[in-house]
C-alpha cells in the first residue's frame, strides 16, 4: 500500500470515532490543512462507508438484539430495524431466513435470521454491504470472521458458520447475543463495586483466551462488551473482533493492517504506543490497556481522557495526550465531579457520595494505574495478571500493583537532572574517598541506629495515621482528629489514604469552627509529600491560609504567605498562581509582600485575561476575578477594583455555582467604592453581601461543594466582609474622595 492511501486511511478511520459533525470537520480541518486533495478524498470515504460506532448509538450492537425489542416470528413486511426499508430482509441465505435488520456497521449489515436446519434457532448473519467490495474491506470483513472462528469461549460471541450469497457476497453466521452494553448493564442495575469487578474478570478471560489463540481485539470498549441474562446470571460477551490483529501468522491473505493501523481505534480507549506514529509493534499489553479504561469507567463512570476531545483536536494532539499526559487516579476523579454527577455516580455503584473516592483509593487506584502505565513493561505482563490481582483484592489479599518504588523514583529524578547529579555524584565520591575507613565505620554504626530509631517511629505514626483513616472511613472525625493529634512529626510519603484523612479532619475541624486545630492539620498536610497534582496543592494552601486568618494569628498567617510564595512553583500554571495570590491577600498587605507578590499577580492577570467572559467559563472566570479585583484594591487602584468586580456583577448569572465570587467581589467593590467617596453604593454593596453570608453561615454550612462554594469560600467571603464593615462603619467619610 502506498503511502498516500496509507495517511488516507490513517485519517479516516480516525474521523469515524467523531459522531458530533462539527468536531468531524474541525479534525478535517487540523488534518488536511493545506492538502485538499487528502480533504477531498477522505470526505468521499466517510459518505460511502457509515462510522463504525453509529450502530452502538442507536442502543443496538452488531452482534447483538436489546432483548427489550424482541421483534415478531414473521415481520409483517421488510421493515429494517431503524425504520428504512430493507429489500433483503424476508428472503434467504442458505439456511438462513432473514427477519430484521438489527445492525449496520462500517463494512457489512448484520440480520437477525432464523435458521431452519438441521436446528431450529435465531442467529445474527453479517453480510457485506453492497458497493463495499474493495479489497481492504473484503480483508477486514474476513479477518473478523476468522478471528471469531479460531475461539471458543462461552464470553465470546461464537461463528458458526460462513459462505457467499448467490451474487457473491461474503457473509458469516454468529451467535445472536441479547443484552446491554457493560456499562449501561452495571448502571441501570446498580452494581456495587465488587459486582462490577466480578463481572470485569469474566471480561478478562475473555480477553485472555483471545491472547492465547494469538489474537488481540485492538478495540475493547464498553459498546463491544455486551451483558446478557442466561437464566437470571449476567453474562458479558466480547464481541466485534473488526479490527483485530493476529500475533503470528496473518488473519487474512490481504490484511489491511499497514504501518498506520494504530489510527483505527477508538481515542478514549486507545494505547499510547496504539496513537503514537512509530516501528514499536502492537502485542496483547495494548488490549490490557484499553482494559484498564474500562475499568476506569466502571469505576468512576469517566474516561481517564474525553476521547471526543481527542480526537476533535487533531491526531498529533491526540498522540501527545495519550504519550505524555498522565491520567488522574479513579479516586482524584471522583473529586473532580459536580454534586450532582457525584450523588448519581454513586447511586448507580450502590454508594455513599461521600465514601466513593474512598472506596476506589488505595488498591483500586493502583491496579488501574498500573493498566494504565504509559510504558507498557510495567503494565501487567498478561489479562490473566490483571484478572489475578482483582482476585485478590476481592479477597483481602496483597495485590502486585503497587505505587512506584522509592528506586523507580529515583531514576527518574536522575534523568530529568542529570547534570546536576553527575555533579553530586563526583563530590560525593570525593568526599567518601577522604573519609578514614575508621571514621567510616563509626558513623555507620551511629546511623545504623538513628535509621532504625527513626524508621521505628515512623512506622508507629504511620499505623496511627492509616488508623485515621480508618476512623474517617466510618464517618467518626472525633476520633481521627484525636490520632492525628497525638502526630508530632507526620512521615515523608504516607499512604492516600492517611493524606486523605488530614483533609477531611482539617475540613471537618474547620466548619466545628476550631480553627487553631484545623490549621494544624492543613499546616501538617502541606508539610508531606501528598503525591498529589498542582490543583489540590493549592486548594489546601488555601484552606490552610483561610483557617490561620480567621483565628487571629497574624504572625502564623503572615510565615504562612512567605513560605508559600517562595516554594510554590508559580510561574508555570495561571490557575494555581491566582490561588496563591488570593489567599496571601486576605489580610491586608505591605509594601514587602505586595513586591513578593507581583511575578504571581502579573501571570494571574495573563491568565485570566485570557479566558473572556464565554458562558462555558463563567465559573472559572468568577473564582478568577476575586485575586484580580483584590490584588488592584490592595494596590492603591480602587478604580481598576471597581471594574473588575462590577464586570463580574454584570456578567455572571444568578446561577448559585456563581453565587461565592460575586458575593465576594461585592465586598470588594463596597471597600474600593468608599476609598472613592462613593458612600451610598459603599454602604449598599456591603448590606447586600453581609445578607448573603450571614444566611449561609446561620444554616449548616458543611464542607460544601464545587457548585455551592466550599466552607473555606465562604469563610473568605465573610473575613473580607468584617474588613469591610470595620472601614465603613466605623472610619469617618474622607475630606475629599481620590484614588491612587
Amino acid at each position: 500500500m502506498s503511502p498516500t492511501k496509507q495517511l488516507e486511511d490513517a485519517v479516516f478511520y480516525t474521523a469515524l470515532t467523531l459522531s458530533d459533525p462539527a468536531q468531524r470537520r474541525h479534525f478535517l480541518d487540523q488534518t488536511c490543512m493545506g492538502n485538499p486533495a487528502l480533504r477531498t478524498v477522505v470526505e468521499e470515504m466517510l459518505a460511502a462507508q457509515a462510522d463504525d460506532d453509529q450502530v452502538f448509538a442507536k442502543g443496538q450492537a452488531a452482534l447483538f438484539l436489546a432483548a427489550e425489542e424482541e421483534p415478531p416470528t414473521d415481520p409483517a413486511g421488510p421493515e429494517a430495524a431503524d425504520g428504512v426499508i430493507d429489500d433483503q430482509v424476508g428472503t434467504s441465505i442458505g439456511r438462513y431466513k432473514l427477519l430484521q435488520r438489527i445492525g449496520e456497521g462500517g463494512c457489512g449489515v448484520v440480520y437477525m435470521a432464523e435458521q431452519v436446519e438441521p436446528v431450529y434457532r435465531r442467529v445474527a448473519v453479517k453480510v457485506i454491504k453492497l458497493g463495499m467490495d474493495t479489497k481492504s474491506v473484503i480483508a477486514r470483513f474476513e479477518a473478523e470472521r476468522q478471528a471469531l472462528a479460531l475461539m471458543d469461549h462461552p464470553n465470546i460471541a461464537r461463528v458458526l458458520d460462513a459462505g457467499a450469497t448467490e451474487t457473491g457476497r461474503p457473509y458469516f453466521v454468529m451467535e445472536l447475543v441479547r443484552g446491554i452494553k457493560v456499562n449501561t448493564y452495571c448502571d441501570e442495575n446498580r452494581l456495587d463495586t465488587r459486582a462490577r469487578l466480578q463481572l470485569f474478570i469474566q471480561i478478562c478471560h475473555a480477553i485472555q483466551h483471545a491472547h492465547q489463540k494469538g489474537i488481540i481485539h485492538r478495540d475493547i470498549k464498553p459498546s463491544n462488551v455486551m451483558v446478557t441474562l442466561h437464566d437470571g446470571v449476567p453474562v458479558p460477551k466480547v464481541i466485534d473482533f473488526g479490527i483485530a490483529k493476529a500475533t503470528t501468522g496473518r488473519l487474512t491473505d490481504n490484511t489491511v493492517f499497514t504501518a498506520y493501523e494504530q489510527f483505527i481505534g477508538t481515542p478514549a480507549y486507545m494505547s499510547p504506543e496504539q496513537a503514537e506514529r512509530s516501528g514499536l509493534d502492537i502485542d496483547t499489553r495494548s488490549d490490557i490497556y484499553s482494559l484498564g479504561v474500562l475499568l476506569y469507567e466502571l469505576m468512576t463512570g469517566r474516561t481517564p481522557f474525553d476521547g471526543q476531545a481527542m480526537a476533535a483536536a487533531g491526531l498529533d494532539r491526540m498522540r501527545q495526550t495519550l504519550r505524555e499526559t498522565e491520567p488522574a487516579r479513579p479516586s482524584a476523579m471522583v473529586h473532580t465531579l459536580t454534586s450532582e454527577e457525584l450523588t448519581q455516580t454513586a447511586v448507580n455503584r450502590h454508594a455513599e457520595p461521600l465514601k466513593l473516592a474512598v472506596l476506589l483509593r488505595g488498591d483500586l487506584d493502583w491496579i488501574v494505574m498500573k493498566t494504565l502505565e504509559k510504558d507498557r513493561t510495567r503494565r501487567y505482563e498478561t489479562v490473566n495478571g490483571l484478572a489475578m490481582d482483582i482476585q485478590r483484592y476481592l479477597d483481602n489479599e496483597p495485590i502486585i500493583a503497587r505505587p512506584p518504588s522509592r528506586r523507580y523514583r529515583f531514576q527518574k529524578l536522575v534523568r530529568r537532572n542529570k547534570i546536576m547529579f553527575g555533579a553530586t555524584a563526583a563530590v560525593l565520591a570525593a568526599l567518601i574517598i577522604g573519609l578514614g575507613t575508621a571514621t567510616w565505620l563509626f558513623f555507620r554504626e551511629r546511623t545504623a541506629l538513628e535509621e532504625e530509631a527513626r524508621l521505628r517511629a515512623q512506622s508507629e505514626e504511620r499505623e496511627k495515621i492509616n488508623q485515621a483513616a480508618i476512623y474517617v472511613s466510618q464517618g467518626d472525625y472525633e476520633d481521627a482528629a484525636h490520632l492525628l493529634d497525638e502526630i508530632k512529626t507526620p512521615p515523608p510519603r504516607p499512604s492516600l489514604d492517611g493524606v486523605s484523612a488530614y483533609r477531611w479532619v482539617g475540613d471537618w475541624l474547620a466548619v466545628q469552627g476550631r480553627w487553631l486545630d484545623a490549621a494544624d492539620r492543613f499546616s501538617a498536610l502541606m508539610a508531606i509529600d501528598k503525591l498529589d497534582d498542582w490543583h489540590q496543592v493549592t486548594l489546601d494552601d488555601q484552606s490552610c491560609g483561610i483557617v490561620l486568618a480567621e483565628s487571629g494569628d497574624v504572625e502564623r498567617y503572615q510565615h504562612f504567605c512567605n513560605d508559600v510564595i517562595a516554594n510554590f512553583p508559580f510561574m508555570a500554571n495561571g490557575n494555581a498562581a491566582w490561588r496563591i495570590l488570593k489567599v496571601s491577600l486576605l489580610l491586608p498587605a505591605d509594601d514587602t509582600l505586595i513586591a513578593s507578590l507581583s511575578p504571581l499577580a502579573k501571570v494571574s492577570e495573563d491568565y485570566y485575561n485570557q479566558l473572556g467572559r464565554r458562558p462555558s467559563d463563567s465559573e472559572l472566570w468568577g473564582a478568577g476575578s476575586i485575586p484580580i479585583a483584590l490584588w488592584k484594591y490592595r494596590c492603591g487602584d480602587y478604580r481598576a477594583a471597581v471594574k473588575v468586580c462590577e464586570a463580574c456583577l454584570t456578567h455572571l448569572s444568578d446561577k448559585k455555582e456563581v453565587e461565592v465570587p460575586k458575593t465576594t467581589d461585592r465586598i470588594i467593590l463596597a471597600m474600593a467604592d468608599w476609598k472613592l467617596g462613593r458612600h451610598a453604593e459603599a454602604e449598599s454593596e456591603l448590606a447586600q453581601g453581609r445578607t448573603i453570608i450571614e444566611a449561609k453561615f446561620a444554616g449548616d454550612l458543611g464542607r460544601g461543594d464545587a457548585r455551592q462554594g466550599y466552607w473555606w469560600d465562604w469563610v473568605y467571603a465573610r473575613i473580607l466582609m468584617q474588613e469591610a464593615a470595620g472601614l465603613i462603619e466605623n472610619t469617618p467619610p474622607p475630606a475629599k474622595a481620590g484614588s491612587h
